[in-house]
């Protein structure tokens, strides 16, 4: 009971975010008005569940890495959905993004910027796994739209023999620009306008503000990687369209 009187707060304000979220988004007759609000709802079950998990499993290297498997996998899931579901696009996302982590991980890992420890592992591969997961479906996103609004342009690329990798190009490029535009601006103005998760969680866990400071900038250099190498190696896969896309 004192336990469940502890998070009533907790509770009172979460609700009430949830009750002026529903009311500005219903108040400007935005579709789907209630989306936020059971996201909200979701996330904090989902944390609630994972919490409990995670305190038995956080240093155990293999459950560790069963974790960071499920949360691969349905990060997959979730972009390949937001792009159209297909099995083959499953496998390409799956491709690309295992591809951006993996490296990033090696290096954050091999050089010893980062104890190779299970809670560090998780800690960091799960920041690095959700990341990717937006900049996926950012970047193929903004190379949808791009195509289907340059067509014209690709169009004319392929009738004068261009490959329709070429064809898209200058496409692909922008649209990973784009897709890297929030991790960019959330690492410039990392410190001046906002203290991200990983450093406020480092300085809650014990750790100096130097030394959280010194992780958090690993993490942020994680991020841009991963997720460089994530855009860049989808929209390559993605890139080959002959046939103007339908609407998302």
């Amino acid at each position: 009971m004192a336990f469940l009187a502890a998070l009533a707060p907790t509770f009172a304000a979460v609700a009430i975010l949830m009750l002026i979220t529903v009311a500005v988004l219903r108040g400007s007759r935005t579709p789907s008005f209630l989306a936020p609000a059971l996201a909200i709802l979701r996330g904090a079950a989902q944390l609630a569940l994972i919490s409990l998990v995670l305190g038995g499993i956080i240093s155990d290297p293999l459950w560790v890495a069963v974790a960071l498997l499920v949360m691969f996998s349905v990060a997959a899931v979730t972009a390949t959905r937001r792009l159209t579901w297909s099995w083959g696009r499953f496998a390409v996302v799956s491709a690309t993004m295992a591809a951006g982590i993996v490296v990033t991980l090696a290096v954050v890992f091999g050089t010893g910027a980062v104890a190779h420890e299970p809670r560090y592992v998780l800690a960091v591969g799960g920041i690095v796994i959700g990341n990717c997961m937006t900049i996926a479906v950012l970047a193929g996103h903004r190379f949808h739209e791009a195509v289907r609004e340059q067509w014209d342009q690709v169009e004319g690329w392929l009738a004068l023999g261009a490959t329709a990798r070429r064809a898209t190009l200058t496409q692909a490029r922008y649209s990973v620009h784009a897709a890297l535009i929030p991790s960019t601006d959330q690492t410039k103005t990392t410190g001046l306008v906002t203290l991200p998760g990983a450093f406020v969680g480092a300085i809650f866990g014990g750790a100096s503000p130097l030394e959280a400071g010194r992780f958090q900038v690993v993490v942020l250099a994680s991020i841009m990687t991963a997720g460089a190498i994530t855009a860049v190696a989808l929209l390559r896969s993605l890139g080959a369209v002959r046939v103007r896309p339908e609407p998302l």
